[in-house]
């Protein structure tokens, strides 16, 4: 017997969301079903929405629950637990196959996802992006750590390792970019620059531990690093003080600041020390160009961190301890609330820029 569910879905023709109300099948031997209390709203999904499609689309990749059903293959979680749902394979490296993605039979066609879908009041996933957790966690603000917290603190603590008192700037303060700032503090940099358009969003990342705020649409942010982090006692290949943060990290994505940020990095000087790294963290829109001369005379690093290099089962519970030890406010980060009937106004209002932090839809 089948389970019956409320599922947001993408038509093929347009980018108007529609709620259906379907029976998720049973699920196969190594698929979960799982009842949702909540699913976060990420950005990328509007990536999803405006690009050309070939059949209906289930969307949503961080959520909570509790386990209604197992397959027969399934054994870390059983009927009753409490979970979350997220699109990064829980533990890869001891997977035996690969997942089974979810499809689902819509009034247009046959409905396929990315890996996993949330936006849904119960959902079908393989058991790779099922991670049990304490029944005791709190179930709401929660959820958007199977991937804003997952993908931006990650990409600090895991994919750059920022150790104590190294310098950071982050491009974009929204879910991503909090939760980044957040890792580096907790990882000890200093100072921690956050970029971004808004006045607003900048003073509301100081809340989360940036020291300082630079708005790119009133000043040259690459400039404006510079001056804050000039080194007298380092100098340059060409014997100018040494300037620029250890890590840059864009988490928006598009192409003026992924290729701003590699221009923010301190330079190396070859025998001495390398250069900074220039981190790209936000779901690229476009092709970029670099300066190939920056990075070789300067010897700096330009790399991709994909869910912050995160294992789920390892890091799922650290970011659980940093929520319960006050380290991470998902509280104060989660600034918008929605229903399910009300997904196509949430949408606009990420698009639009109205969501200071995260938003969630809950159920």
């Amino acid at each position: 017997m089948g389970t019956p569910a409320r599922v947001v879905v993408l038509p093929q023709a347009t980018s108007t969301l529609r709620i259906e109300e379907l029976t998720l099948p049973d699920p196969g031997p190594t698929q979960v079903v799982v009842k949702q209390f909540a699913s976060g709203i990420c950005h990328s999904q509007l990536h999803q929405m405006h690009r050309p499609r070939a059949n209906p689309v289930i969307l949503g990749h961080e959520s909570t629950g509790v386990v209604l059903k197992t397959g027969s293959s399934v054994s870390h979680v059983k009927e009753g637990d409490t979970v979350m749902v997220t699109w990064v394979p829980r533990n890869a490296s001891a997977a035996r196959q690969l997942p089974v993605r979810a499809e689902l039979q819509v009034s247009d066609g046959i409905a396929i996802s990315e890996n996993v879908f949330t936006w849904a009041d119960h959902t079908l996933a393989d058991e790779q992006y099922v991670v049990k957790v304490a029944d005791t966690i709190r179930k709401d603000v929660t959820a958007i750590i199977g991937c804003a917290v997952m993908t931006g603190a990650g990409a600090v603590i895991n994919t750059a390792n920022v150790q104590p008192g190294q310098s950071v700037a982050i491009f974009g303060v929204g879910g991503v970019g909090l939760s980044a700032v957040v890792g580096a503090k907790v990882a000890g940099a200093n100072p921690i620059i956050a970029v971004d358009l808004s006045d607003e969003k900048l003073e509301f990342a100081k809340a989360f531990g940036a020291t300082h705020g630079i708005n790119a649409g009133k000043e040259d942010p690459i400039a404006a690093i510079h001056a804050l982090t000039v080194r007298n006692d380092q100098f340059t290949i060409l014997q100018t003080p040494v300037s620029g943060v250890d890590y840059a990290f864009d988490c928006i994505g598009i192409r003026k600041t992924m290729e701003q940020i590699l221009p923010a990095c301190r330079s190396g000087r070859f025998g001495v020390s390398d250069g900074g790294t220039a981190v790209l963290v936000g779901v690229p829109t476009t092709n970029v160009e670099l300066n190939a001369i920056d990075i070789l005379l300067n010897e700096k690093h330009y790399i991709g961190s994909i869910g912050g290099s995160c294992a789920p089962d390892r890091d799922f519970p650290t970011f659980l301890e940093w929520y319960e030890k006050g380290k991470l406010n998902l509280d104060a980060m989660v600034t918008a609330r929605f229903h399910i009937d009300d997904i196509n106004e949430a949408t606009q209002a990420l698009e639009s820029g109205r969501i200071s932090g995260r938003a969630i839809m809950e159920f």
